[in-house]
Formats: structure tokens, sequence, C-alpha cells
């Protein structure tokens, strides 16, 4: 069976369609992705502006007329913190749903976390053990930890990368005084989820998922002879303080760095230092499944079900 997930994150609208069936790993056929930034249309009433709609509406169209291009049977929509917070989100969706005649539905953080866990639990298996799994998304930061494929807590932060360059980090390199209020910023935030976790620091293995980790990762390989594939705590503390001396110039030229990436790389860079220290944990092994995975294996096992 042919799947399309068409994801309205907060950097962009994602399709990815893969071909699966019941009890088979999905696997990606097609992808089709344009950079959105709907954070960066959000009035002062926190209302999403009529440019912003009408972007997404455009954006929505090229999906969908891509979706049907490959073949695609099933279409899952879901829209993330940009549309969840939104003043008048609730007001696009129905507009949209309606005009294009498809059921976007709005994730919660909580869903987002879960969903982003059950991926990372099936690409790692059971004997995996304990997982504790962190997403940095372009809105907001999910984290979830549990030995089941549901996880005993699941949370999620409003430290998505693209909202803290947005709305705390100035100047080009950013300023100094703009990263000490993003530090103080994300420390506060996660003091408020500590104690829910502080109990579940004793996991097997710590995970990062989404594109902003799996740069960082790259990162991490590429400057301190890692493999790619894992972030250290101590390469990830010396990274944060590189890339903040840069200018976006500098940053657009790092190896697989996109120009979108670039903008928001320092702010992810710092969750995760902020994260890993927290937390005590000493490494983080990136996972190739995500959110758009977990959406495919939760509507599979329903169907099975």
């Amino acid at each position: 069976m042919r799947l399309g997930v068409l994801d309205v994150g907060s950097n962009t609208v994602h399709l990815q369609v893969v071909d699966t069936h019941p009890g088979a790993r999905p696997n990606p056929t097609f992808n089709f992705k344009e950079e959105l930034r709907l954070t960066e249309f959000l009035d002062e009433k926190n209302r999403i502006s009529e440019a912003g709609i009408s972007q997404l509406r455009t954006c929505l169209k090229r999906a969908l007329a891509q979706s049907k291009a490959v073949g695609t049977q099933e279409l899952l929509p879901i829209a993330t913190s940009a549309l969840r917070e939104a003043a008048n989100g609730d007001e696009i969706i129905k507009s949209v749903n309606s005009d294009f005649g498809i059921d976007l539905q709005v994730l919660s953080g909580e869903e987002e976390a879960k969903l982003t866990f059950l991926a990372a639990r099936r690409w790692f298996g059971w004997s995996s053990g304990r997982l504790l799994v962190i997403d940095i998304g372009g809105g907001s930061l999910e984290i979830g930890v549990g030995v089941d494929e549901t996880p005993e807590v699941a949370v999620s932060l409003p430290l998505g990368a693209a909202r803290l360059t947005q709305y705390l980090l100035v100047g080009d390199p950013y300023t100094d005084r703009s990263i000490r209020n993003l530090r103080d910023h994300i420390e506060s935030q996660l003091d408020e989820i500590l104690p829910a976790l502080v109990h579940h620091q004793n996991t097997d293995r710590a995970i990062a998922t989404s594109k902003t980790l799996r740069t960082l990762a790259r990162l991490c390989g590429d400057w301190f002879g890692g493999n790619g594939k894992t972030i250290k705590v101590d390469a990830i503390r010396k990274i944060s303080s590189k890339l903040s001396a840069m200018d976006l110039a500098e940053r657009t030229r790092l190896p697989g760095v996109s120009a979108n990436r670039a903008r928001q790389i320092v702010a992810g860079a710092f969750v995760t230092e902020s994260v890993m220290r927290n937390l005590d944990l000493n490494e983080l092994e990136i996972c190739p499944w995500a959110l758009r995975e977990g959406v495919v294996l939760k509507w599979m096992d329903r169907r099975e079900a």
C-alpha cells in the first residue's frame, strides 16, 4: 500500500510517501518538501497573516499534486506547533480541509512525542531497553522516555530551533547578549520538565531524531572525528560556541547545512547542549526515523487491529 504523510510544520510543508503493508517496514519512495517558515508570518496577535496563509495554500496545492502524481492511496495530513499555537490556526485548518478535500489533523505536543518515540522504538527494537528520545523541530522540543512502544513520559516545550532564532537571536554573528538570553530562556523552560524526567535518567540508550540533530551529528563527525551518527556532550558544547561565533554566510558554507538550517542551527545546538547537560547524557544516537514514520506505523497498527 502506498501511504503519504503530509507534514505541515513550522519550517516546511513536507510530503513523504512510503510503500508498506501489515508487518512490513515502511519503504520510502518519494519526498517533496518546500520551505515555508510559518512562524515568520505571525503578527502581534499571534495570527498567521494573509501572506502566510496564501503561501501555505500554494505549498499544499503543490504537495497534493505531487501526491496524486505518484499514486498515493491514502494521505495522512498532520500539522504541528505553528498551526497548533496560532490564534487563527483552527480557522485556517477548517478552510484548508474544506477547499482541498483533506483531513488535516493538528497533533498535540504530547502526541508528537509519542509518535516519534514509537518510530525510534521500532527502529532500534525491544533489545534496546529503556529509551530516551529527543526531537528538536522548528517550533518545539519533544522528549519521550519508556520501555514500551508508548512512552511513560511524553513532554513538549516551545524550544524549537526556528522559534528561538526568530524571537531571541539578533545580529550577524549573533550578539553575545542574545546568546546569553537564549541560554537563560532554554534553561528556564527545561526547569519545568526536569522533575518529571529526573527519575528516568537511567536509560539504556538516548536517541536523537530530526534534521537539526542529524545536522549536528554530522558536524560532530566533521570537526571532532566522529562517525556522524552520534552527538557527544563534549563535542556539542564546543560546536555550540563555534557556531555562535560564525556569521550566516560562514554557517551556510558548512557541509550539509542549508541556508534555512544555517539560520537556526545555533539555537538547535544550544537546546541540545542544555538537554544533554541537564539529563547527564554523554551521548545521543541518531535515529533516521521520526514523526512521519511514527504516523505511518500508528496508522498501520490501527488498520491491523
